[in-house]
This record gives structure tokens, C-alpha cells and sequence, in this order.
């Protein structure tokens, strides 16, 4: 049973763990979520190639892996918008209750409506949806820190377990829907899913206070119908660019690489030239874009869990556990036991050492490190065929994913807080997913130039990229510090 104390830098407050009351709503919104997202996504790529009679769309590999990475990128694209309402329109507070209905309703129309269509729906509706409560969760969460805070980290790892937490059952659920009775129900477990996050929310939504309910730059009134016309021009045009042929399932994932690449240079762009934005938090800013790239690094191989690691876990894997085999989408399930294992140890360490721990550009430079020696160990399996790689092996390498997601990302999101701009807390939120949406349209990228019979040569050029762009974010750390202006 979670203890209950006041705490004393903030009379009257109460701490569940040491942590404000608030994370623990935030911790099951955010789980439930994930649960859908992560249960839905571990199947999507299935879905997509497998042939009619089993159940699938008859979708090249690479077409289908490619649609997986842009949407992935599109999601954390949407977080944009997501924060630009919360910081315009909502707060965030009711963003993340307003988005999390749309996910909802996104796995639904996967759920019950057949084909390409319901395809194309569900996505739309759950990475516009996904986008608003992922940036504004934890913003929000943010907001229960004072900065300098030393708790914070050890918040954000706390709130990452309760991610992982939903990223690990999220896909065991739907694997066995899939193969028992089909995947519509699978996405129908989704979507059930996300609906016992917001009921859990609305209970206990109290717990939050005020935080997330002030509009920190409210769009004035005569300015909506303007709005209104912007995104109606801007639905025209996407619809344009698919109608012509611009935009393909085939390059999918190219566009959308594109697309995050310059509307990240758009966002660094407006907030160092914004008015609002205060010299010191300009300074910090700019500490923030080679932490935007080496996140981006980090995520492009990560993210492959939901491409060539799929492909990978379907013809490569030995999934055959005392004589009963396991579905191939339960590699979405093994990288987050891992996380669930470890987080409250390094929620621990990051706690107890304080401002004696690793400065937060070193953090990141071992985690880009890390996933690189990651890919590297499937060097060993490369020369194997058919279904020869035992699952047990895969598990010792996600420790490897695992450890290197939490030396980089919940303090991503520590970091993206500390150092956001006061006008632009939410939208510099939105800025961070920008660069896990980056890396995740590059794994949709990436995974066209995968193939079995070259295993060696993609595993090895890839892990090698990584390891030498960690380094150099190493060589970097003490001028990303100094730039941060006091934030550790």
C-alpha cells in the first residue's frame, strides 16, 4: 500500500512515494493509453502483409513496415497540435482527457470497420489523438515539479513504468486475439483498453489540483474562424497530395520523415526568434538541439521493434516455448518487462545521487551508445536461416534496449520540461516527440533496405552509425551543459 505524507516544500500537498498525488493519475491515464497504442501497433504490420485468408490486407512487407514507421512518426507529428491546443484553447489538463476519447474512437473504427478504410480512419484518429494526450501527460506531469526539483527525474521514471507497464500487456492481450479469433478483435481490445483509461481519470482527476487548467497564451476570439480555415486548407491539401499521387502507401514513411524534418527546423526557428521567450530560456533552447538529434539516433533503431524486429520475430524467431508457440507480436511484449524490471532502479539511483549523477547530455550520449551495441549483438544470428534464432537470446538483447531507453528517455522528458519556455511549455513537449517521431518514421525508412540474406551488412552499418553518433554527443556534453544555464 502506497504511504501518504504531507510534504514539506509544498504545505498541504499530498506524496504518494515522495511524488505528488497527481503522478498516480497521470501514471494509469498514460498505462492505459499505451496498452492501446502499443496493442494495436504490435499487430498493425501483421495485418497489413498477411494474406486475405489470414485475415490480412495483402500489403507488400516493405509498403507495410513503411505505413507502421509513418505512422508512428505521424503520431508523435500530431503532438504538435496537441500542444498548441493545450497551450491555446484547453489547457492541458482537459487535452488529455479530450484526446484520449479520440484514441478511443481511432481503435474502434480499426475495431468494426473492414479494410483499408478502417485502416485509414483508426490511424488518423488515433495518432491525432495520441498526439494530444502524449505531449500534454507529460507536460503536465511537469508541472508538479518546482524546477530543480531533485524528485523530477525519479517522477519521470516512475511515470515511464507505468508506460511500460502498458506496453508489456498491451500486445500479450491483443498476440492472443489475433491468433485465437482474429484481428479485428484484437483492435477491439484496444480500444476497451484506452476507455478504462479515461474512466480511471475522470475518478480521480481531483488529484491534480489546478495544475494544467490555466491557458498560458489564449487564442483570442477573433482569431478561431482563421484557425477553422487554416486546417480546413490544410485537410485539402493532404487529401490533394494522395489524390495526385504525391503521397503513396509505397513513400509513406519518406513524406513523413520529411515533413517532421522541416517542421522541427519551423518550431527550433519561431521559438528562438519569439518575443516570449525570455534570453536565458533561448539559451537553453539551443542546448536542446543536440539532444533533439541524438533522440532522434536513439529512436530510429528503437522503434525497428514495430518493423524489421517484426518482420524479424515472424520468419527468424523460434517462438516455440515447451511445444506450444507464442504469437510473433510478443517481441512488443519482452523490451518493456525489461523496463518494468529496472525503472524503479533507476528511479532509485537518479534520486539517491541527486546532482552527483551523470549531466543529462552524458545520459544521452550512453543511451545512443547503448542501442548501438544492442544491434550489434544480432551480429551473431546473421549467418543462421529459417526460423533459427531462439527466442531466449532476443530477451538477453532487449535487457540491452531496456537499459539504454532509461539512461535516455524519461530523462528526455525531465529534460524537455526543465528547459521548456514558459509560453511554449506544451508546444516544447510537442518539439521533443518530434524527434522520437523523427526516428519513428526513419525505422519505417530504415526497414526498406532490410532483408534476411543481408543481415550482417544492416545490423552491423546501423549499430556502427549509432555508437559513432553517441560519441560524438559524449565529446559534446560539457558545452550542451554549460548551455542549459543551471539545469542538470
Amino acid at each position: 500500500m502506497a504511504s501518504v505524507e504531507r510534504t514539506q516544500d509544498r504545505p498541504g500537498g499530498r506524496t504518494i512515494f515522495g511524488h505528488p498525488m497527481g503522478l498516480a493519475n497521470l501514471f494509469g491515464v498514460e498505462l492505459w493509453e499505451r496498452f492501446s497504442f502499443y496493442g494495436m501497433l504490435t499487430i498493425l504490420g501483421y495485418y497489413l502483409y498477411y494474406s486475405a485468408t489470414e485475415g490480412g490486407l495483402e500489403l507488400s512487407k516493405a509498403t507495410a513496415t513503411g505505413i507502421v514507421g509513418a505512422y508512428g512518426g505521424l503520431v508523435y507529428l500530431s503532438t504538435v497540435l496537441g500542444g498548441w491546443i493545450a497551450d491555446r484553447i484547453l489547457g492541458m489538463e482537459r487535452t488529455v482527457f479530450y484526446g484520449g476519447v479520440v484514441v478511443m474512437f481511432g481503435h474502434l473504427a480499426l475495431a468494426v470497420v473492414p479494410g483499408i478504410v478502417g485502416v485509414a480512419a483508426g490511424l488518423v484518429l488515433v495518432a491525432l489523438g495520441s498526439g494530444a494526450l502524449k505531449a500534454n501527460a507529460s507536460s503536465l506531469l511537469g508541472t508538479l515539479y518546482d524546477k530543480g526539483d531533485p524528485r523530477c527525474d525519479g517522477g519521470f521514471t516512475l511515470f515511464y513504468l507505468g508506460i511500460n507497464l502498458g506496453a508489456f500487456v498491451g500486445p500479450l492481450i491483443t498476440g492472443l486475439l489475433q491468433t485465437r479469433i482474429g484481428f479485428h478483435y484484437g483492435f477491439g481490445a484496444a480500444a476497451i483498453g484506452m476507455a478504462l483509461g479515461l474512466a480511471q481519470y475522470v475518478v480521480f482527476r481531483r488529484n491534480l489540483g489546478d495544475h494544467g487548467r490555466h491557458v498560458p497564451n489564449p487564442l483570442p476570439r477573433n482569431m478561431f474562424g482563421r484557425v477553422a480555415a487554416i486546417a480546413a486548407a490544410g485537410i485539402v491539401v493532404i487529401a490533394a497530395a494522395f489524390a495526385i499521387g504525391l503521397v503513396t502507401l509505397s513513400n509513406l514513411s519518406q513524406v513523413t520523415t520529411a515533413v517532421i524534418v522541416a517542421a522541427s527546423i519551423a518550431y527550433f526557428a519561431v521559438m528562438l526568434t519569439s518575443a516570449k521567450v525570455q534570453p536565458v530560456e533561448r539559451v537553453r533552447v539551443r542546448a536542446f538541439i543536440p539532444l533533439f538529434v541524438a533522440n532522434a539516433v536513439f529512436w530510429s533503431l528503437f522503434q525497428q521493434i514495430f518493423t524489421v524486429l517484426a518482420v524479424y520475430s515472424d520468419e527468424r524467431m523460434n517462438w516455440s516455448i515447451f511445444g506450444w508457440t507464442a504469437p510473433s507480436n510478443w517481441i512488443g511484449s519482452i523490451e518493456p518487462v525489461w523496463i518494468i524490471a529496472l525503472s524503479p532502479v533507476f528511479a532509485m539511483l537518479w534520486t539517491r545521487l541527486g546532482n552527483r549523477a551523470p549531466t543529462t547530455p552524458r545520459k544521452f550520449a550512453y543511451g545512443v551508445i547503448g542501442m548501438g551495441v544492442a544491434f550489434l549483438l544480432f551480429l551473431p544470428m546473421a549467418g543462421t536461416t529459417g526460423r533459427a534464432v531462439p527466442a531466449l537470446y532476443i530477451v538477453g538483447v532487449m535487457a540491452i534496449f531496456a537499459i539504454s531507453e532509461l539512461m535516455l528517455s524519461p530523462i528526455g522528458l525531465s529534460v524537455t520540461t526543465k528547459l521548456a519556455p514558459e509560453a511554449f511549455r506544451a508546444q516544447m513537449m510537442a518539439l521533443y516527440f518530434f524527434s522520437v517521431g523523427l526516428g519513428t518514421s526513419m525505422s519505417g525508412v530504415l526497414a526498406g533496405y532490410y532483408d534476411p540474406a543481408r543481415e550482417f551488412a544492416y545490423f552491423g552499418i546501423i549499430g556502427a552509425v549509432a555508437i559513432a553518433a553517441g560519441v560524438v554527443v559524449f565529446a559534446l556534453a560539457p558545452w550542451i551543459s554549460r548551455q542549459m544555464e543551471g539545469v542538470h
